[in-house]
């Protein structure tokens, strides 16, 4: 049998938002072409490989 919606609370909503923050990322040393450089752990290899341009 179906059963009516019922509205939540904005401020359950709200509050459940205001609980979550975003963890700054851990940042790894890299040297490239002699310049030393941070990034994230997941983007070492991409860095050193010269996938991604840092300038």
């Amino acid at each position: 049998m179906a059963v009516p919606k019922r509205k939540k609370s904005r401020s359950r909503t709200r509050s459940r938002r205001a609980q979550w923050r975003a963890d700054v990322p851990a940042l790894v040393p890299v040297s490239v072409d002699g310049e030393r450089v941070l990034v994230p752990p997941h983007l070492v290899r991409a860095v050193t490989d010269g996938m991604i341009d840092l300038r």
